[in-house]
C-alpha cells in the first residue's frame, strides 16, 4: 500500500500560477474531461484572498508564470481573472470564432472542478449568449450579480464543437467582509460543506517525491514537471491540497482515520484502511459523495476493528475524494492517480528528401492518446498559422508532417514523452537541372581544384560519350557537359567522377512537362456548376498533370479565400470547402504552374441552403373557428425554388406548437381551421425548398378566433318626417363568444351603385352616425325631403361587421300624417273555425293617412282569386271566401303600409269536416260473456281533434245494431253482457267537432258466445328448434411473448346447447395439464399459460363440440428469450 504523500504547505498559492493546458497538443482538455467518470463531489475552490505561507516560493526573477495557450484552441478571447467587492457586479466574457466550425459550439461554466453553473442561474448569476453574423463570432457572458464573499474561487469555461474542444481557467476574487460559511452559503458556494484537514503527500515511487520537486521548483516549471511525471490535473490537485486543514479533531468513532491524500500509479491497485472504535459497526464508503457498492474493482474487507477498501486496476476516473462514514461521523481523503511513464516503442528514422517534397517523421509510443512534444534543434514546435508543421495522432502512432520541405527545415528533430525521447536528422537537397522545354540546351559544369585533373561523365551509372548532340569539354579547371536539343530520353542523373579521386559530383536532368488541368476527365466542362448544400463539405478531386509536379493556387474573385483548403498529391489536386456557406458561392480559379508553364480553369460553385424564414406573418381575418393567414416570401430562397410553406400554431399561454400541414403549401395565404373560439392563438411559418425547411418566422401577433354575429332582426321604420327617420331593430339571434361592440347604420341614395349592387360596393353606403351605437333604435336627422333612401344595419364585434339587415324596400323621406294601424276585432284574435262549405266574410278596419297600401297573404304568398276575394276601402278591408274547403285552413297575414311604416295582423282560419272511419277493428279475445275489441284512429281526422268513438254490436241472426258506448275516448274496449249461444259482429264510428264519420269500421270476424260446460281446447303448435352448431365469432390471434411472463390466448364461440370446449397444443390434448388454465365466461374462452418457456411455443387449437356440430380455430405462439442470447 503506498504511503501518504508528504506535506506541501509551500504550494498553497501555486495553483493560481500553474497553466491549465499543455501548449504542445493541438486540442488539450482538462483532466476531468479525459475520462467518463464524474469529477469529485467535494473539491474545494481556490481562495485568491488567502495570504501565502512564509515558505511559499517567490516568482523567479520577476518573470510571470508560463500561461501559454494552445494555438489551435477554439477561444478567440478567453475569460480573464477579476476582482469585485461584496455586493458588486462583474462579467466574464468568452468569444469563439465559428467560421471553421461545422456546428454551433456548446459552452459550459464550472466553479471549481465539477460544479456546473447552468443549474445555478438566478438572482446572483446570469448566463448570456450572442452571435454576430458578420464576424461569425459567438460571445458568451457569465455575469455575477451582487457578489458575496463565498463566491470567490476558481472557475473554468469549456467550449466544444464535435471533435474540437478547448477550456480556460480563471479566478474570481471578492473583497470585503466575509460571513461564516454556515450562514448564507449562497448559490455558488459549496466549500462550507468540506472538512479542513492536514495535507500529507507522498509519491507512489519511494525514490521520486513529486511534491518535493514541486516545492523546490518555480511556478514556471510546474507544467514541465507535470508532463514529465504524468500529472494530468496539476491545478486541481494543488487546489484540493491547499484547502485541507493542518490539524484534525479527535473522533469517537474512528481510532485511526484515512490519511489526507494518497497517490497511485494508473493500472495499479491501492488499499485504504481505517480503524474504528466499535468492531461491530457498519461503515459506508463514498466516492465524490456517492455510495460505493462492492464490485470486481471495489472490494470491502472487515478484520476486527480494521476496515479496508481495495481499488483494483486504478484508472483516471478513480482520481476523486473518498470518504468513510460511521454513523454521523466521516473521514475523507483525496486519491490522486498518476499516469505511468510513456515509452517510445518505435524511434524516429533519419530522412533525406528533395526540396519541396513532403516529410513525415513517425514514432510509436506505448499507450494510445499519450501527450508528446516535438522539438527541432531544441526549440519546441507548434502548429503555426501557415500550417508548416502538422501533428497527427493515430492510436499509438504520432506523426510530424512538414509540407514542401526547404533548406531551412534541415536539422535534428526530437519527440519527447514523460518516459523517453527519440532523435532523427532531416537533410533537404536542392533540386537538379531543369529544362524549360524541348530542344533547349542543357549544360552541366563543374570546377575542380587542379586543371590537370581529368574525369569521366556518367548518366545513370553509364559513361557518357561525345556525339553530334553531346559535347564534353575541359578548359582549365572547368569540366563541362553540353547536350543540344534536349529530348525526353536525356532525362536522368548525371555524375562527374574525377580520375584518381573518391569524390563525385551529381546533378539531375528533368525533362519538364507543362501543367494541365483535366476537368473533362470528371465529366465536367468550364461551364459546369458544382452545387453544394450549405454546411456540408465540398470535396472535388481535380486531375492535373505536369512534370515536375506543378504548384496549385486557388483564388476566388481575385482574392484568396482562407476557408478553402487545398491538398495536392501526385496527379491530383483536392479542393475542399469545410462547412460551405452562402459567401462561398462564386467562381473559383485554379492555377497550376511549374517551370514549363501554367494552366488555369474556372470552377463555378453554387451553395444551396435552406431558405430564410418567411416575413411579415399576419392574420388578416378571423372566423368562428378559423383565420386567414398571410405572409411574404423569404428574401433569400437558398438558391433553390421555394416548394411551399409549413405552418404551425399554438395557444398563447402554451409552449407546444402544432403543425397544420405536413405537405408544403404553395401559396402565401392559408386558412387555418379547427380552432377554439375565444382562445388566443399565435401563428408562425416555415419556408421549404429542395434542401430542407427554414427556421421558423417570427410569431404573428396574438389573435382570437371569433365569428361575426348574425344579422340584426326585425329592422323597420318606427317614425318618419320631412327631415328625419327613426329605425328600430332587435339584437342578433347569435352573438358568439366575443362581446357585441355596437351597431353600424348606413344608407344609400337612389341612383347610386349600391342601389343595384346591394352589398357589393361598400363605399357607396354612407354611415348614418359617427362610430357605433349600442342601442337598438336610432333617429337619423338632417335628411333631404323627397329623397328615396335604402337603410341597413350591421352588428359589430371583434371579428368585424355581421351580414346586414336591410329594409324590404326603400323609404321616401316625407312626413306621414297618420301612422298606419289595424283594429283587429276581438273575435278574430282567436282561431276562426268554419265547416267545409261555409262562407267566410271578414271585415277588418284600419287607419292611416295618406291611404295606406293593404296586402293580404297566406303563408307568405299573396292571395289571388278565385282562392279568396279581397276588397279594400280607405277605412277597412274585407276578406271573402264564398265556399270554404280544407285548403283554406291556415294563417292569413294582413299588412298595412305607408312608405316604410307598417302595421301587421294575423288571422287563423280552421276549416273542419267529418272524420274518416277508424281502421283495423279486431276482436282480440272472447271469454265468458265478454268480447275485447281494438282499433286504430282514422287517417283523416277532419282537420280537428277526434273527440271520441261510438261502438255498436249486432246479433248475426237479426243484424239489428245497438249502441254499446258513445263518446268513448280510447281505441280499445270490452263489450260485456252478451247472450250465451249468440254470434255477434261489431262496428265503430269516429266523432269530431262536426259529428260522426260517414262510414263505420266493421269487424271481419264474428264472436260466438259459447254455452256453459263446453271446455276450451287450445290450439296445438310445434315448439321451435333453437339448437345451433358451434361457431367461433372471434378467432385466436398469433402471438409472440417473452419467456417467464404469463401469456393468454382468447377467442369467443356461440352455440346452442352450450358446446364442450377442448384445448390442444400441437394436436395434443392439454386439458389435464397443470401448466394451463382454461376459462369460459359468456362465450369468451381464455387459455392462460403460466410463465411459458421456449418449449411452450407451437400451434394451439381450440375445439368446440355440441350435438349440432363442431368448429375449430387455431393460432401460433412464439416464445422469445427474456434476454438476448450470449
Amino acid at each position: 500500500m503506498p504511503e501518504p504523500v508528504k506535506k506541501a504547505e509551500a504550494l498553497a498559492e501555486a495553483p493560481a500560477e500553474a497553466p491549465a493546458e499543455s501548449a504542445a497538443e493541438p486540442q488539450p482538455a482538462p483532466a476531468p474531461e479525459q475520462t467518463p467518470a464524474p469529477p469529485p463531489a467535494e473539491t474545494p475552490t481556490v481562495d485568491q484572498t488567502a495570504a501565502p505561507p512564509p515558505d511559499a516560493p517567490p516568482a523567479e526573477d520577476g518573470q510571470p508564470p508560463d500561461t501559454r495557450q494552445d494555438l489551435t484552441g477554439l477561444f478567440t478571447e478567453r475569460p480573464q481573472s477579476g476582482e469585485v467587492t461584496v455586493g458588486g457586479n462583474i462579467t466574464f466574457v468568452a468569444k469563439v470564432n465559428a467560421e471553421s466550425l461545422l456546428k454551433k459550439p456548446t459552452i459550459k461554466w464550472f466553479k471549481g472542478k465539477w460544479m456546473d453553473l447552468a443549474s445555478k442561474s438566478g438572482k446572483h448569476l446570469q448566463l448570456k449568449e450572442t452571435y454576430d453574423r458578420n464576424s461569425k463570432v459567438y460571445t458568451f457572458e457569465m455575469q455575477v450579480i451582487a457578489a458575496k464573499a463565498n463566491f470567490a474561487g476558481g472557475y473554468r469555461c469549456e467550449v466544444s464543437s464535435r471533435d474540437k474542444f478547448d477550456s480556460c481557467n480563471f479566478e474570481l476574487t471578492v473583497h470585503g467582509d466575509s460571513t461564516d460559511g454556515k450562514e448564507d452559503s449562497g448559490e455558488l458556494d459549496f466549500s462550507a460543506l468540506l472538512k479542513k484537514r492536514t495535507v500529507q503527500v507522498s509519491s507512489s515511487e519511494p525514490d521520486v517525491d513529486v511534491w518535493d520537486i514541486l516545492s523546490a521548483a518555480p511556478a514556471s516549471e510546474y507544467q514541465k514537471i507535470a508532463f514529465q511525471y504524468g500529472i494530468t490535473d496539476l491545478r486541481g490537485m494543488l487546489k484540493r491540497l491547499k484547502k485541507m486543514k493542518k490539524e484534525e479533531k479527535k473522533s469517537e468513532a474512528f481510532l485511526k482515520k484515512l490519511d489526507p491524500a494518497y497517490q497511485v500509479t494508473k493500472g495499479h491497485k491501492i488499499k485504504l484502511a481505517i480503524e474504528v472504535a466499535n468492531p461491530d459497526v457498519d461503515v459506508k464508503w463514498l466516492k465524490n459523495g456517492q455510495e460505493i457498492h462492492p464490485t470486481g474493482r471495489y472490494i470491502f474487507e472487515s478484520v476486527g476493528n480494521m476496515r479496508y477498501l481495495t481499488i483494483n486496476h486504478c484508472s483516471l476516473s478513480d482520481d476523486a475524494a473518498y470518504s468513510c462514514v460511521v454513523g454521523e461521523e466521516k473521514c475523507t481523503t483525496e486519491l490522486f492517480v498518476k499516469e505511468p511513464p510513456i515509452q517510445i516503442v518505435k524511434n524516429l528514422e533519419d530522412q533525406m528528401v528533395m526540396k519541396g517534397e513532403r516529410v513525415e517523421l513517425e514514432c510509436e509510443v506505448s499507450e494510445e492518446g499519450a501527450n508528446v512534444k516535438w522539438e527541432k534543434d531544441g526549440v519546441e514546435l507548434t502548429r503555426d498559422e501557415s500550417f508548416k508543421y502538422r501533428f497527427k495522432k493515430d492510436g499509438c502512432k504520432h506523426v510530424l508532417i512538414i509540407n514542401e520541405a526547404t533548406k531551412e527545415d534541415c536539422g535534428h528533430y526530437k519527440v519527447k514523452t514523460n518516459g523517453g525521447e527519440s532523435v532523427a536528422e532531416l537533410l533537404v537537397q536542392a533540386s537538379g537541372l531543369h529544362i524549360l522545354k524541348a530542344k533547349d540546351q542543357a549544360v552541366f559544369k563543374c570546377e575542380v581544384s587542379d586543371e590537370n585533373v581529368r574525369g569521366t561523365w556518367y548518366k545513370n551509372g553509364v559513361e557518357v560519350k561525345s556525339d553530334t548532340r553531346i559535347n564534353i569539354t575541359h578548359i582549365g579547371r572547368i569540366h563541362k557537359l553540353t547536350i543540344d536539343e534536349v529530348k525526353p530520353e536525356d532525362e536522368g542523373d548525371y555524375t562527374f567522377v574525377p580520375d584518381g579521386h573518391a569524390f563525385n559530383l551529381s546533378a539531375k536532368l528533368n525533362f519538364l512537362d507543362p501543367p494541365k488541368i483535366h476537368l473533362d476527365c470528371m465529366g465536367r466542362t468550364a461551364e459546369s456548376t458544382i452545387v453544394v448544400v450549405a454546411g456540408n463539405k465540398l470535396r472535388l478531386d481535380v486531375p492535373i498533370t505536369g512534370d515536375p509536379a506543378p504548384t496549385v493556387i486557388w483564388t476566388k474573385g481575385e482574392k484568396g479565400d482562407g476557408r478553402v483548403h487545398v491538398e495536392t498529391t501526385k496527379g491530383h489536386c483536392v479542393f475542399t470547402i469545410e462547412g460551405a456557406e452562402r459567401q462561398d458561392e462564386g467562381v473559383y480559379s485554379v492555377v497550376v504552374r511549374n517551370p514549363a508553364g501554367e494552366d488555369t480553369a474556372d470552377i463555378n460553385v453554387k451553395v444551396v441552403d435552406v431558405p430564410d424564414p418567411p416575413l411579415a406573418v399576419r392574420v388578416v381575418s378571423v372566423g368562428e373557428e378559423s383565420c386567414i393567414v398571410q405572409w411574404d416570401p423569404p428574401l433569400y430562397d437558398g438558391g433553390q425554388p421555394i416548394i411551399g410553406y409549413v405552418l404551425e400554431r399554438k395557444k398563447k399561454k402554451s409552449y407546444r406548437w402544432m403543425r397544420l400541414n405536413f405537405d408544403p403549401y404553395p401559396e402565401t395565404t392559408y386558412e387555418a381551421k379547427r380552432m377554439i373560439e375565444g382562445v388566443a392563438y399565435e401563428m408562425r411559418v416555415y419556408a421549404v425548398n429542395g434542401i430542407g425547411m427554414s427556421r421558423h418566422s417570427l410569431s404573428s401577433h396574438p389573435f382570437v378566433p371569433v365569428a361575426p354575429t348574425s344579422e340584426p332582426i326585425g329592422l323597420c321604420v318606427d317614425d318618419i318626417s320631412d327631415t328625419c327617420i327613426s329605425l328600430k331593430w332587435r339584437r342578433p339571434e347569435r352573438i358568439g363568444s366575443a362581446e357585441l361592440e355596437g351597431y353600424g347604420v348606413e344608407y344609400c341614395k337612389e341612383g347610386s351603385k349600391c342601389w343595384s349592387l346591394s352589398d357589393s360596393d361598400p363605399d357607396e353606403w354612407l354611415p348614418a352616425t359617427e362610430g357605433l351605437t349600442d342601442r337598438t333604435a336610432l333617429t337619423i336627422r338632417g335628411l333631404t325631403t323627397g329623397d328615396k333612401l335604402q337603410f341597413r344595419v350591421r352588428a359589430h364585434n371583434m371579428a368585424g361587421p355581421s351580414a346586414p339587415a336591410t329594409l324590404a324596400q326603400p323609404v321616401t323621406i316625407r312626413e306621414i300624417m297618420q301612422r298606419p294601424k289595424i283594429w283587429l276585432p276581438r273575435n278574430l284574435r282567436q282561431t276562426l273555425i268554419r265547416k267545409v262549405g261555409d262562407t267566410v266574410n271578414l271585415v277588418i278596419p284600419f287607419q292611416g293617412k295618406p291611404r295606406p297600401q293593404v296586402t293580404w297573404s297566406k303563408e307568405g304568398e299573396p292571395l289571388k282569386p278565385p282562392f279568396a276575394s279581397v276588397r279594400n276601402s280607405e277605412v277597412d278591408t274585407i276578406l271573402f271566401i264564398r265556399k270554404t274547403d280544407r285548403q283554406h285552413s291556415g294563417k292569413y297575414d294582413l299588412q298595412v303600409q305607408i312608405e316604410n311604416v307598417e302595421d301587421t295582423a294575423s288571422v287563423m282560419l280552421q276549416v273542419v269536416d267529418l272524420p274518416g272511419p277508424p281502421e283495423a277493428l279486431k276482436i282480440m279475445d272472447v271469454w265468458g260473456f265478454n268480447v275485447a275489441l281494438e282499433w286504430k284512429p282514422p287517417k283523416d281526422n277532419g282537420n280537428c281533434e277526434i273527440s271520441g268513438y261510438t261502438i255498436q254490436k249486432a246479433d248475426k241472426k237479426t243484424m239489428e245494431w245497438f249502441t254499446v258506448y258513445e263518446q268513448y275516448r280510447r281505441t280499445n274496449c270490452v263489450v260485456s253482457d252478451l247472450i250465451m249461444g249468440n254470434e255477434y259482429v261489431f262496428r265503430v264510428y269516429a266523432i269530431n267537432l262536426v259529428g260522426l264519420s260517414q262510414d263505420p269500421c266493421n269487424t271481419k270476424d264474428s264472436a260466438y258466445i259459447q254455452k256453459t260446460g263446453i271446455a276450451y281446447k287450445p290450439p296445438s303448435h310445434k315448439d321451435h328448434d333453437f339448437s345451433e352448431a358451434p361457431k367461433f365469432t372471434h378467432p385466436l390471434v398469433n402471438r409472440s411473448v417473452i419467456a417467464g411472463y404469463n401469456a393468454t390466448l382468447s377467442c369467443s364461440v356461440r352455440g346452442i346447447p352450450k358446446p364442450k370446449v377442448t384445448w390442444y397444443k400441437n394436436k395434443m390434448d392439454i386439458s389435464n395439464e397443470a401448466k394451463y388454465r382454461m376459462l369460459s365466461k359468456q362465450g369468451v374462452l381464455t387459455l392462460e399459460i403460466r410463465k411459458p418457456c421456449l418449449f411452450d411455443g407451437g400451434v394451439y387449437t381450440c375445439k368446440a363440440v355440441n350435438a349440432s356440430g363442431e368448429d375449430i380455430v387455431e393460432c401460433k405462439l412464439e416464445v422469445r428469450r427474456k434476454y438476448p442470447a450470449g
